[in-house]
């Protein structure tokens, strides 16, 4: 744990010795799960000379906006699995994370085929990273000092209306589908669509064979219709694995209280984002207590057993990347002017390795052992254990 009490010190939370110490013994002996994972690397673990070199590879891109924005976190996954960057393993060791999603691009056909090529590379080559098919799975890998990752997607635009292929991804190893990303699919409405069109009548039918297949029903990026809608449809727990609370800041990407109780009332939780830009209404001086905040407010609203982390933040990318990604990509994705990615950070959690402060910042805001491993992972992974099987 030395590594990351060094790097807990650079946010200060006011804690005494004692409660140090009491939460690195907590983090230590939890299963921690962060259900936005694009960690674990970050701008500020990846080697300069590994920026420059992918930089050089991008530039013939160019004239492709979206092939040159997304070459890099390619190559970063690619590099990371092949064991060629060390920082993904110490970062992930660093953060104490036992589990965190390996998301799946299913946006298109072609998405499907190269994402699970390269997931699978993660856990082929990997050998201290298993596959999650399970609850027991995440629980063996902390049991035996190895990492989960659990298959996820955000957009299954690609799927069309082929529920044989959702079949076929399920059998990969996908455990969590998002309905929607942002905008209109043929499932339901996303959040940025004006219209709150909610499920439709196809929407119902996948909804239902997400069920049968004991699949994870995601709303995070859904319009607030879609999630009402989910939630009554839904014989599972539905979650959102990363979003906020509208009543703190009034973003198109965060909650109403409404969408929170009806999340909490299927059994679900609500994943609490660290996104600078969706959290708080000055990005350049967002801290990890903004975050808390809204952990807090969720708690308050509808108690400790319905509250997680996925953070979405910060990225495994380069810094120069991520310029090019918030002026020329993110408007075409839905994200509002000055909103998406870019290069603003957390303070508190400028890196994965700081994922402690998580558990520092509960245990400054008195919450007791129990209700600290509920919110960093034990919540989670409850809704696993019902919905997958234990």
């Amino acid at each position: 744990m030395s590594n990351m009490s060094e790097h807990a010190g650079m946010y200060d939370f006011g804690l005494t010795a004692e409660q140090e110490q009491r939460a690195r013994d907590i983090h230590e002996r939890s299963i921690v799960i962060d259900l936005l994972f694009q960690g674990p690397l970050s701008p500020s673990v990846i080697p300069a000379e590994v920026s420059e070199q992918i930089k050089a590879e991008c530039e013939p891109l160019k004239d492709d906006p979206m092939a040159y924005a997304m070459l890099p976190s390619k190559r970063l996954r690619q590099m990371s699995a092949r064991g060629e960057l060390a920082a993904f393993k110490d970062e992930w060791y660093r953060s104490g994370i036992t589990a965190g999603n390996r998301e799946l691009d299913m946006s298109s056909h072609e998405g499907i085929m190269t994402s699970m090529g390269e997931v699978q590379e993660q856990f082929d080559r990997t050998d201290w990273l298993i596959k999650a098919l399970t609850a027991a799975d995440i629980r063996r890998a902390k049991a035996d000092g190895l990492k989960a990752g659990i298959v996820t997607t955000q957009d299954p635009t690609g799927l069309g209306k082929n529920l044989d292929l959702l079949e076929a991804l399920h059998s990969f190893g996908l455990r969590l589908v998002q309905l929607t990303y942002n905008n209109q699919n043929a499932i339901a409405s996303g959040c940025m669509e004006l219209a709150n069109g909610g499920v439709s009548n196809f929407g119902m039918t996948f909804i239902r064979r997400l069920n049968e297949l004991r699949i994870v029903v995601d709303t995070s990026h859904c319009g607030k219709q879609t999630t009402l809608d989910a939630c009554r449809l839904s014989e599972a727990p539905v979650i959102a694995s990363h979003t906020g609370v509208e009543a703190i800041y009034p973003h198109r990407r965060c909650k109403s209280d409404e969408e929170i109780q009806a999340i909490a009332a299927t059994g679900g939780v609500i994943g609490v984002f660290a996104m600078p830009w969706f959290v708080h209404e000055d990005p350049k001086n967002t801290t990890i207590d903004h975050v808390l905040d809204h952990i807090d407010y969720i708690v308050r609203l509808v108690g400790v057993d319905h509250v997680g982390i996925g953070t979405d933040w910060p990225m495994s990318d380069v810094d120069w990347s991520l310029v090019y990604f918030k002026e020329h990509i993110a408007p075409k994705l839905g994200f509002a002017k000055g909103d998406g990615p870019s290069t603003e950070l957390v303070r508190g959690l400028e890196q994965y390795g700081l994922f402690i402060n998580f558990t520092r910042g509960l245990v400054a805001r008195g919450y007791s052992d129990e209700e600290v491993g509920k919110i960093i992972g034990g919540n989670w992974l409850r809704v696993f254990e019902q919905v997958w099987g234990s």
